[in-house]
């Protein structure tokens, strides 16, 4: 049968979801996770849902993708269709085709795994490599030591103050109290925790959501972010253990974040917490005029 490529529509957002946790893995490169539509579900379900695409062959889901931004795709593929062809060049056919509905005419970025047959279609297609990051792991089969600062779990009651940090610690931020309330009424956030770090003085310091896809899965921290004002006291490792911490009491294997390279103080942030560095991974961009550059 042919492959089809689908809208799952709300309705169809749990088993996008439910892939998405079968293929995560610890031996896996860094992909798409159900995260990432969690953090994606502050927009609400509807907003979501057409977000995402898929694509299928006889009933079997083969790919999905989340469209995260004007012009972003993030794509993940299952494990054993990563270098199938038909998929690759479909996929291809869909990305490049503004008609698909997948991706828009001019500057695009899509975000695939590392070894994927697709990216190598894409860059003999005339796409290019973008600015690189740095996916980090820690592995959570040891214990995780006390973050040595006061955390606290997120509930209803809490989510402005969660709301706040992360507006300070993110510029152009526009997330809301409401989008907080989206977002832990999704299908994702059954496994997920919303943390606050909170300094001797009582103030909220840094924030961290994290993923899990389930017991012996990879879990991510997305996002993790400092308030300004208390940046360079710890507080980045300080939450980034407790959100390692948080993970391992879910039953994830490991703990998973991916950051730009350029961001040298997040990166330093994740290693001082355990987290260690793993190959980095770019991007593939066609830019506004669609040609190479």
């Amino acid at each position: 049968m042919a492959m089809v490529l689908s809208k799952p529509g709300v309705d169809g957002l749990s088993k996008a979801v439910s892939v998405l946790r079968e293929w995560q893995d610890d031996g896996a490169p860094m992909q798409l996770h159900p995260g990432d539509l969690g953090w994606f579900w502050r927009a609400g379900a509807d907003a979501t849902a057409a977000a995402v695409r898929t694509w299928s062959r006889d009933g079997e889901m083969l790919a999905v993708g989340l469209l995260d931004g004007p012009g972003l795709l993030r794509l993940t593929i299952a494990p054993h269709a990563l270098r199938e062809e038909e998929l690759a060049q479909q996929l291809v056919e869909d990305v490049t085709d503004p008609e698909r509905g997948v991706l828009p005419e001019g500057r695009a970025n899509i975000e695939a795994p590392t070894g994927a047959l697709v990216q190598e279609l894409l860059v003999e297609d005339g796409w290019n490599t973008d600015e690189p990051w740095t996916p980090l792991r820690r592995d959570l089969t040891e214990p995780v030591n006390d973050p040595g600062v006061r955390i606290e779990v997120v509930g209803p009651e809490q989510a402005h103050v969660f709301v706040s940090v992360h507006r300070a610690a993110f510029d152009g931020s526009r997330f809301t109290d409401e989008g907080w309330h989206a977002m832990a009424t999704g299908l994702p956030y059954t496994d997920a925790r919303c943390l606050v770090a909170y300094d001797d003085q009582g103030s909220a310091v840094a924030a961290v959501t994290v993923w899990s896809a389930g017991p012996g899965r990879p879990g991510l921290l997305e996002p993790m972010g400092v308030h300004p004002e208390h940046r360079l006291h710890g507080y980045g490792k300080a939450i980034s253990v407790a959100a390692a911490s948080a993970l391992q009491e879910l039953g994830s294997s490991s703990a998973i974040v991916c950051t730009p390279s350029a961001n040298v103080g997040a990166v330093a942030a994740y290693t001082s917490a355990g987290f260690q560095q793993c190959p980095e991974v770019r991007d593939l961009y066609r830019d506004s005029s669609g040609e190479s550059r």
